[in-house]
Parts: C-alpha cells; sequence; structure tokens
C-alpha cells in the first residue's frame, strides 16, 4: 500500500485507506470478528451484494455534484475494478458492482486522485447529503443551497458523533418550497428561508423516513438562522446517537426515538446538547461551490434536427430557463439510472463544448446539465439522440424511479428493473400525452424498503410475494396516493392491494385508465385519489388479486425465464450490532487511541466524543458478561450503574451517569477534554481489571 502514501495529497485519506488495507487483512487471516468489519466496510462504501464473493462500491457524491473530469475517472474505475456499468441512485450517488472486497483499497485511492470519497457512504453514519439539483439555477430559490449541503457535507465527514450511529442518517436541501429534494422524508430536511429583515435562515423538518414503515417529519423551525444550521445538525445527531436503538435495525432510526420519547422530548435533548457542541454558531462559505467552467461560445449554423417531432417533445419537458439569463438547465432521462461506461465517455465528450463542466445526479436517477445556450440544443439533442438519451419526458410518468431489486440487492424480493423497463415502454407506447404529466409520479423497489421511494409515490409498486397453493408467485404491493405536496409537506401512499407481478401492468392501466375517465377537468391525482377513496381503487383492483385465475407465466418474474424462488440475503443498509465482549474492548481501546490524536491535533471536541464512546463501548463489555444487551446508549449508562455500581461490584466516585454525562454539561474545552479523557482511560483499566478476574473465575 506504499502507493497510497506518494500519490495521495491528502494525508487524513491516505492513512484512511491503508487503514482499510490492514483491516482486510486482518479479516482475512480471522484477527477480526466479521460483525466488526462489515460495519468497518460499510462505512467506507463497500457494501455486499446478493451475489457471494463480490461487492457493490457506492460513491459519494455531495448533492449530486460531478465534474466531466470525475465522470470520467469513476467510469475508469468502473471499468478497472467493477462491471463497466455506472448507477445512479435516488441520494445522488453513483454505485458500481461487482468489486471484489481486495481491490477496494485501491479502488477508494484512484478515485481520490479526482476528490471522490467512498467515505460514510453506507453504514451507521450521516448518509450522502442531498439537494434539489436545479440548486444554484433555479429561477425561484430564495438562495443556493449547494454550499450549504457541501459545507454540512464537509463538517461531517469522520466527525466522531456519526462514525457508529444506531443506523442511518439522511439529510436533505431543497431549493424552494416546490421541496424537490423530499425534506418531509427525511431525518433532517431543510427548506430555504428569508426572513423580514433580509436574512437567510432555514424551515426546519425532524424525524421523516421512508422504509417498510414510511412516517413523515415534523416541522420544528418555520426559521433557523443560517449559522446555526450545523450546531443543531450536530445536537440532534449526538441525541440520537444516545438513545437511538441499536439491537432491532427495524426501530433503530430517529422517526422511532420521537415516537417512542416524543417529539417535545427529543427537541429538550437538543437543546442539552449545544454545550457539548464543537461549534455554536458555524458560518458556511457560501462561495464553496463555484460556478462551474463554461464552454467557448460557438458558431453553430445550420444544424438539421434527426427527429423534429421528439425535439420538440424534448424542449416542452427537459429543458428550462435559469436564473442566470442566456442559459438553460436540460435534464436527461436515464433508464433505470444505468449508464455503461462507454456511454458515459461518449458523453462527455458531447458536454464539454457545450454545457457548464457540472453535471448533477438528480433523485429521480437522471442528470440535469447547466450552462446549455439555446443554440446548442440542435447540436446537444442529436447527440444525445445517438447515445439513446434524448427521451423526452424526464420527471413525467414516463420516467419511472426504480432501486436495483433482485439484479444485485441482497434484500430484493422481486424484480425491478425490468418491471421499471416495461412500465416506461407501456407509458410510451399506450400513454404518450403522459410525458407532459409532472403531477404523477411512478416509483418502484424490489422490497419494502422504499429505495426506489415507492412510498411517496403517486403510483407505487414495491415487490413482494404471494402463496398459491403450496407455490410462491413474486408479487407487487400497490401502493397510491403518495407525493409531495410542497413547503415541507408530504404524503405517505396507502396500500391498497397486493397482485401478482406480471399484472401489475394491469394495475397500472387500470388506474391511468380510471384517470382519464373520471377526474373532473385540472384535477391533480391526489385531488382524484382523496375524492374517489381507497376502497374505490381495491375494488378496482380486486380482480386482478384472484390467484384462482393464475397462469404459468405469474409464476415468472420480470426479466427471467425460470419460475419464481424467493430469496432473501441478510441486509447490509447498515451496520448490525456487535455483541462480542472482546470485540468491544478492542474498539474501546481503538476509540481511547482516537482521541489522544484528536487531542494532541488540538480537537478537543473529537478528543472528548472519542473518550465517552470509551465509557460505552467498555460498559457495554462488562453489561454482556452478565447477559444485559441494552439497546441504546442511555440503556447502557442505566444498567451499569443499576448492575455493577449500586451493587458495588466497581467502585466509582458517584454515579456512572454522572460520569459520562459530564459531556453534555461542559463545553468542549482543552480543560475538559484533558480530565474527561483521564477518566476514560481510567475507567477502561477498570473495566479489563474486573472483566480478568471474571475470566480467572
Amino acid at each position: 500500500m506504499q502507493s497510497f502514501r506518494t500519490e495521495l495529497e491528502n494525508p487524513i485519506v491516505e492513512q484512511d485507506i491503508i487503514d482499510l488495507e490492514k483491516k482486510i487483512r486482518l479479516f482475512r487471516e480471522g484477527k477480526i470478528h466479521d460483525e466488526k468489519f462489515r460495519s468497518l466496510r460499510l462505512a467506507r462504501g463497500v457494501y455486499g451484494q446478493r451475489q457471494p464473493g463480490v461487492q457493490m462500491v457506492r460513491i459519494k457524491l455531495p448533492f449530486g455534484k460531478v465534474t466531466f473530469k470525475q465522470l470520467l475517472r469513476i467510469a475508469d474505475v468502473s471499468d478497472e475494478y467493477a462491471s463497466s456499468n455506472l448507477h445512479l441512485t435516488t441520494r445522488q450517488d453513483i454505485q458500481i458492482h461487482y468489486v471484489s472486497l481486495d481491490r477496494t483499497p485501491q479502488l477508494w485511492a484512484d478515485l481520490e486522485k479526482d476528490d471522490v470519497t467512498l467515505r460514510e457512504a453506507c453504514g451507521n453514519t450521516v448518509r450522502n447529503v442531498t439537494a434539489s439539483p436545479t440548486s444554484g439555477i433555479d429561477p425561484t430559490e430564495p438562495f443556493d443551497v449547494s454550499p450549504y449541503a457541501q459545507g454540512v457535507f464537509e463538517y461531517l465527514l469522520r466527525n466522531p458523533v456519526n462514525q457508529d450511529m444506531p443506523r442511518k442518517f439522511k439529510i436533505s436541501f431543497s431549493a424552494n418550497d416546490d421541496d424537490t429534494a423530499f425534506s418531509f422524508a427525511h431525518d433532517l430536511g431543510f427548506i430555504p428561508k428569508i426572513n423580514a429583515n433580509g436574512e437567510r435562515g432555514f424551515k426546519v423538518l425532524l424525524g421523516g423516513g421512508l422504509g417498510a414503515q414510511p412516517i413523515l417529519a415534523n416541522m420544528v423551525n418555520e426559521f433557523l438562522p443560517e449559522d446555526q444550521l450545523v450546531p443543531y445538525i450536530e445536537s440532534t445527531l449526538r441525541v440520537f446517537d444516545r438513545y437511538g436503538e441499536r439491537n432491532n435495525r427495524n426501530k433503530a432510526r430517529l422517526k422511532y426515538v420521537i415516537q417512542k420519547l416524543g417529539l417535545d422530548e427529543v427537541l429538550n435533548l437538543i437543546q442539552q446538547e449545544r454545550i457539548a457542541n464543537k461549534v455554536k454558531s458555524y458560518k458556511i462559505n457560501t462561495e464553496a461551490v463555484a460556478v462551474p467552467a463554461l464552454p467557448e461560445p460557438i458558431e453553430f449554423g445550420e444544424v438539421a434536427v434527426s427527429d423534429p417531432f421528439r425535439y420538440e417533445q424534448w424542449l416542452a419537458t427537459n429543458v428550462f430557463e435559469q436564473k442566470q439569463k442566456g442559459y438553460y438547465g436540460v435534464y436527461i432521462k436515464v433508464e433505470t439510472g444505468d449508464i455503461p461506461t462507454d456511454k458515459a465517455r461518449k458523453l462527455v465528450a458531447l458536454l464539454q463544448p457545450l454545457a457548464g463542466d457540472e453535471i448533477r445526479v438528480t433523485q429521480n436517477q437522471g442528470l440535469l446539465l447547466k450552462y446549455v445556450r439555446k443554440e446548442a440544443f440542435p447540436t446537444l439533442f442529436n447527440g444525445l439522440a445517438e447515445l439513446g438519451m434524448a427521451a423526452p419526458g424526464f420527471d413525467s410518468v414516463a420516467d419511472v424511479t426504480t432501486c436495483p431489486g433482485t439484479d444485485t440487492c441482497n434484500l430484493g424480493i422481486s424484480n425491478s428493473m425490468t418491471f421499471a423497463r416495461v412500465v416506461e415502454g407501456l407509458i410510451y407506447d399506450e400513454y404518450e400525452e403522459l410525458i407532459y404529466n409532472r403531477d404523477i409520479k411512478i416509483k418502484i423497489s424490489g422490497c419494502m424498503n422504499s429505495c426506489g421511494q415507492h412510498s411517496m409515490a403517486h403510483i407505487g409498486f414495491h415487490g413482494s410475494s404471494l402463496k398459491a397453493g403450496t407455490k410462491v408467485l413474486p408479487s407487487m404491493q400497490v401502493m397510491l396516493g403518495g407525493g409531495v405536496v410542497g413547503d415541507g409537506v408530504g404524503r405517505a401512499g396507502d396500500r391498497v392491494i397486493k397482485v401478482p407481478a406480471k399484472r401489475a401492468t394491469d394495475v397500472l392501466r387500470m388506474v391511468l385508465n380510471d384517470y382519464k375517465a373520471n377526474s373532473v377537468e385540472n384535477e391533480v391525482f391526489h385531488g382524484y385519489y382523496d375524492r374517489q377513496g381507497k376502497d374505490y381503487f381495491y375494488q378496482m383492483l380486486k380482480p386482478l388479486a384472484d390467484l384462482t385465475t393464475l397462469k404459468d407465466e405469474d409464476f415468472v418474474d420480470w426479466g427471467h425465464v425460470e419460475e419464481y424462488e424467493k430469496a432473501i440475503g441478510v441486509g447490509e443498509c447498515a451496520g448490525v450490532v456487535i455483541d462480542l465482549v472482546a470485540t468491544l474492548l478492542f474498539e474501546s481501546d481503538e476509540k481511547l487511541e482516537w482521541a489522544n490524536q484528536s487531542f494532541n491535533g488540538g480537537a478537543w471536541a473529537d478528543a472528548i466524543y472519542h473518550s465517552y464512546n470509551v465509557f460505552i463501548n467498555s460498559a457495554k463489555a462488562l453489561l454482556l458478561d452478565k447477559g444485559i444487551n441494552s439497546s441504546t446508549q442511555a440503556g447502557i449508562i442505566r444498567e451499569f450503574d443499576a448492575q455493577y455500581v449500586t451493587t458495588g461490584e466497581l467502585a466509582l466516585e458517584g454515579s456512572f451517569n454522572d460520569l459520562v454525562l459530564q459531556i453534555n454539561k461542559n463545553e468542549p474545552s482543552e480543560e475538559f477534554a484533558t480530565d474527561y479523557k483521564a477518566q476514560a482511560e481510567a475507567f477502561l483499566a477498570a473495566v479489563k481489571t474486573k472483566r480478568e478476574a471474571i475470566l480467572q473465575s
């Protein structure tokens, strides 16, 4: 791994990659427990695939921004290490598949040469910070949220407060009240506002999430001043880390902490954590996301458009004028979010003389180009058409969002990718007028976990299965009525009915035909759905759920020829719980080392938080010896007092609660960092002595 030292300029990144290589080696030698290693690699964007022996690697692109050079670098990496394909995700990342675990350190090093990271793209961390792709060029935005998304990403990357949380944590920034970044579906969602004094701030949405049980976020602040954005996020993460569920991953999101403790109590706890924050006010560098390099003006002359009819449709659905006069944003619809690497290179070659050097990955798995001049439209359309990327109807009924499903995901129950292609083809063939309709969104997931955002779709499907006699067949759960309302308000779709997967196209036809026939003039889909009511649609679709009329084809999933067999692996959307005593004490040693490194670097708040984790890990290790596996850090603190301190088994001056929770009663000063770290070190030594005595006895 010596090449990392000589080729990478950032010593922190270099050490991160060297550490990953070292941990892979120790894992191969059987010296790191499998569950501990899983947690470590997930936090570095390396995720186990459905296919044994290979990994999916998630490349983290803050708010979906990627330059031409970075896209070419990612394409090169996919050719070298993966399957020569780039998959765009609903969180504005790019994923590559079929990667060997042993090659991931070098892959990461190659990406970092063009400032692309894997760090915290998966696992129990703050995932990619998303934002409306139009931010920076949107004519209706109060201000550009891109620098705020960038600032939050930079502040949290490698921050101790979010390295090993109960589960993943998602943050979004919408450009305006249209809420195209779906604030209501995030742990923290932000919508830009300007108050009466002309000051910048954000409307704050807290505790949303999709998954198997979608919960809409709570509006908790109409106007959070911009300098309080980062402190508020940090305080929230500290609360989630301490009170979040760690045993039952199905209850491990912030939304369940709010459900358990109540919103008022969670807000009170967030306020209490402010004293411990690294910063009390944080100024975002609003110049951090510069205007991209623009192409030189070109005299195009007369350019014959290859398909005039499609061109007019494309102009009407995929092009809009930016707030920067004379420039236009252009959307590219990407079928199922997949771009082969050879096509990606041709795309960059086409775009370099025609658009600004900044592409945004969109939440519906497409691309947004910026700073295109009107006179470049015919040339751009012709080039995109040659690449098969000029389809009209971006973000319309014909633009279907989907997760990878059973193609590569461990949790996939039925196929979503092929089904999405079939649905798009159906729209273009039978309902072409709907390519102008952006009111209705169709979204598909391969399971109930909503990676394809099915629960916030007007018409949503998620993979499932049905039993017919002794046989199992692939099915789709139909969900209707979800979607964005605006300004932080959203809707979760209703579960209406489950049908065999091959009949899901008939579901779509029946719903769209009924909408055309029975909606009143200018009635949006939400109004139509609410007026008719859930039972209306259940009764309409009920014949499609009749399992007495099954055909042989119903037992074969979309995209397959063999009979369906339900096979679900172990999901890795977040690291699993590590309960081995020895592993926990090993982690305590590691966290104490990190505390010392942070302290020596003058990072008092980081040193304090690492020391806090020394207390928690060490206490959990001893509790496991008594068969007590508390599901939250707050529970560990409480149980340790009850099992060890009150009983006198481990002597402390005062309670463990008072010792540990000094963290949220003191400013993060050098003096407190010195004392707290020393106390953590002494506690770890006492725990090791106690543990040794237990083993001896």
